[in-house]
């Protein structure tokens, strides 16, 4: 559970802001989306590889 302090005379919408920007933080949504249904973890590793493979032809793309 996400505990956000409100100050004294603290506008709603900075505190609203600080509470989504905290959310997306810990990354519940992204956990909650994961769990609504099965992958095996060959899949998983699989997307994890071609995901490093990407960002390292980025980088090489780079400092060509």
């Amino acid at each position: 559970m996400l505990i956000i302090p409100i100050k004294d005379g603290e506008n709603i919408d900075r505190a609203l802001k600080r509470y989504k920007r905290k959310f997306t933080k810990t990354g519940t949504m992204m956990q909650l989306r994961g769990r609504k249904q099965f992958t095996k973890p060959s899949i998983s590793k699989r997307a994890q590889l071609q995901k490093a493979q990407y960002i390292q032809g980025l980088r090489d793309q780079e400092t060509e």
